[in-house]
């Protein structure tokens, strides 16, 4: 399995179409914040908007897709006068339509948000930069979905909200696989095939001994080499990089019932059962055994 299904599929992660925008200019709405567990995205199918953040504006235009990890709340506005209107929002059932209260639709969003089914997608979560911003442009499997979604939106029929969810699950994966993301490892390290092969190889046993020598082999680079190229890529060092990758392998492991923190350890490569909660609980925020509770495992 490639590096972003692996991860994808740790994160267990769910997608859901809150509301489909069609404004005029002159035109915003009020998000409110989102859930903890839950990260809000727009999808611009056409038009232009701006996306007003408790700390910056973005300028999102046709083609871009934003991920907000922490999800505060927000303001999507169209451009037009210094005083723009109020939507006005019709409950559907698979979605809301929010629309402008006059004027010619110029600008098409997707709005909702994601969810994780794990500590692994909490991990995931913090892994990306803050707001995440893709520009797709006229990338044409884009533009696919683009379509897609608007065809399904317009029937609202038996499925429909099913095939929006997926639709969006896909522009996730879509989304992180584009290589160069600004952020922390592992997502930067896909601009580099080398050092994806070795993010991928840390996943697939996350037990062995990852020193740099070996990581380096498997990346077919000297150490030196490897070393100067995943610091060009990524903020993170390399032992906090195979860290974050343990952890996001042992959060999925620990909803296992059957298996111990202690067998859990040593999957992920701790010797030490002590050594292994202090590396999840600085990574989570909680100690395996609390993590499992929560879970009811």
């Amino acid at each position: 399995m490639d590096l972003i299904s692996h991860l994808v599929g740790l994160a267990r992660i769910g997608a859901r179409v809150d509301k489909r925008c069609l404004f005029a200019a002159d035109t915003e709405m009020k998000v409110p914040a989102y859930a903890d567990d839950e990260a809000a995205f727009h999808f611009i199918l056409d038009g232009e908007c701006t996306l007003e953040l408790p700390d910056r504006s973005i300028q999102l235009t046709a083609g871009d897709a934003v991920l907000l990890s922490d999800s505060p709340a927000h303001i999507i506005r169209t451009p037009g006068a210094d005083q723009p209107r109020a939507s006005v929002e019709t409950p559907g059932t698979a979605f809301d339509t929010v629309n402008s209260p006059s004027g010619d639709v110029t600008t098409d969003i997707f709005c909702g948000h994601y969810t994780v089914g794990s500590g692994s997608g909490v991990l995931l979560l913090r892994s990306l930069p803050d707001p995440l911003l893709v520009s797709f442009g006229t990338d044409e499997s884009v533009r696919t979905v683009a379509e897609l979604l608007r065809a399904e939106a317009r029937e609202e029929g038996p499925g429909t909200a099913a095939i929006l969810d997926s639709l969006c699950a896909a522009l996730l994966a879509m989304m992180l696989r584009r290589g160069g993301l600004p952020g922390a490892a592992p997502w930067t390290a896909l601009a580099d095939p080398r050092i994806a092969t070795a993010v991928e190889a840390v996943l697939r046993d996350p037990g062995a001994d990852w020193t740099l020598e070996r990581l380096a082999a498997t990346a077919s680079m000297s150490r030196a080499t490897f070393v100067r190229h995943f610091a060009r890529l990524t903020p993170t060092s390399v032992a906090a990089f195979v860290t974050q990758l343990r952890m996001m392998v042992a959060a999925d492991l620990l909803t296992d019932a059957d298996q111990t923190v202690a067998t859990v350890a040593g999957r992920v490569g701790y010797r030490s059962e002590s050594a292994f909660s202090k590396a999840f609980r600085s990574a989570t925020g909680s100690t395996p055994g609390r993590y499992r509770r929560t879970l009811g495992a």
